[in-house]
């Protein structure tokens, strides 16, 4: 999967406001509503509150990956954002994550989803780049980090 055909300026929430799990998700989730590519936005948020309440997303090295699957997408829809102080968000490693990256895919369509997260893990691996990542001062500058 090419990153920079699914990695766009429009897809990345810089500096987002929410101070709590649940507020990070919901922001995240009206952030996509307004791309007009969400058909119903309760029933998105309800699917990415119940995989949540499943399991943590929140990984490890301050990144969190909230998902869910719902027929209110016609594609797969990410949106990145950024939280210089961090979050709590029952991280595997106790810490607060810093990077999010929701991800919302039509219910019977796993493919292009899971490219995806491939993809987007084997990038944030990178220590130096999270650090970059946490320390940009724009969304242009978080987008040339992920896709140069």
């Amino acid at each position: 999967m090419n990153l920079k055909k699914v990695i766009t300026k429009d897809s990345i929430l810089f500096d987002i406001q929410a101070e709590t799990k649940p507020g990070v998700i919901e922001e995240l989730v009206d952030f996509l509503v307004a791309t007009g590519k969400v058909t119903d936005r309760a029933t998105v948020l309800q699917a990415v509150l119940d995989r949540e309440a499943k399991m943590s997303t929140g990984m490890q090295n301050g990144i969190a990956i909230p998902h869910g699957k719902t027929d209110a997408v016609s594609e797969l829809l990410i949106a990145i954002a950024i939280k210089k102080g961090g979050v709590d968000f029952d991280a595997m490693d106790g810490q607060p994550c810093t990077i999010f990256i929701i991800t919302l895919s039509p219910e019977h369509r796993a493919g292009p989803h899971i490219q995806f997260l491939a993809e987007i893990s084997k990038l944030l691996g990178n220590e130096t780049l999270r650090e970059k990542l946490v320390a940009a001062g724009s969304a242009d500058e978080v987008l040339n980090l992920l896709t140069t």
